[in-house]
């Protein structure tokens, strides 16, 4: 893809970004979940757990976060040691109230033996590249795919660590509304997270700005490119506008580069 194209699409990000944070429910989705985040809480200190329980975030819908936020408190209880000796039965007890237990209990299991299979060969998960990480996950992980990778791997790393999850409201909902051309399948969650990052750490002067500028009540580091931010932003604005579109959103495909209560709204 021409450099030209890459600047220009991560401009309309930074745009969009721009745009979505200044909305009030946006900005109070985004502050209640970036430094401790409901789905991914801190609290949970083993990373291996940490992709356990992220693999099991996926398709269970925001009305249910208090019954996966019990699930993921007695998976940390448990450690990722008790977690993996676990029966089949054991397992699907814990993640029955997820539903899709037959699925849940296989990423797991897979997840175990990826993970043995990672340390007798002595490859250090936490440092390698990211996107051979991601691809490793994707690969090898039953039930994974670039999208469960993505989670896992950021999750595993911390909320700083410089990875965008893309889910499939973004790929399906929010690049067209940009305007973003994707492969089909699932690289496009690749796609789509590459170029999330690249205007996030290209322009991570600007994004921290505009977090000022806001008055955001969050904490970046200072050594760290605000990803963790950009991506919450994206995905609530996606939660909050795109999944159930109202009167305020642009009409047109891709979007004006006003987004919200442009005129387009009103012709």
């Amino acid at each position: 893809m021409p450099t030209s194209l890459i600047t220009e699409q991560a401009e309309r990000v930074y745009t969009l970004v721009s745009r979505a944070a200044s909305q009030p429910d946006v900005r109070a989705a985004v502050e209640a979940n970036h430094d401790d985040n409901r789905w991914w809480p801190r609290s949970v200190g083993d990373w291996r757990v940490r992709m356990a329980v992220a693999g099991w975030s996926t398709r269970v819908s925001y009305a249910m976060i208090d019954t996966y936020a019990d699930v993921v408190a007695r998976a940390d209880g448990l450690g990722w040691d008790g977690l993996a000796a676990l029966d089949d039965r054991g397992v699907t007890r814990l993640v029955r109230p997820l539903g899709l237990s037959v699925s849940r209990v296989g990423y797991l299991r897979s997840l175990a033996e990826f993970l043995t299979r990672a340390e007798k060969s002595g490859t250090n998960l936490l440092t390698i590249d990211e996107r051979d990480l991601i691809q490793l996950l994707a690969a090898s992980i039953s039930g994974a795919g670039y999208k469960v990778a993505q989670c896992a791997a950021l999750y595993a790393r911390g909320y700083h660590c410089g990875i965008i999850p893309v889910d499939s409201g973004m790929v399906s909902k929010l690049a067209p509304y940009l305007g973003l051309r994707l492969s089909s399948g699932p690289v496009a969650h690749e796609q789509l997270r590459e170029l999330f990052q690249a205007s996030a750490t290209g322009m991570a002067d600007r994004y921290k700005n505009l977090v000022h500028q806001l008055d955001y009540r969050v904490h970046i580091p200072e050594d760290a490119a605000p990803t963790w931010f950009v991506h919450l932003v994206l995905i609530y604005f996606k939660r909050l506008y795109l999944n159930r579109p109202g009167s305020r959103l642009c009409p047109r495909s891709p979007a004006c580069n006003v987004f919200l209560d442009c005129r387009c709204t009103r012709g």
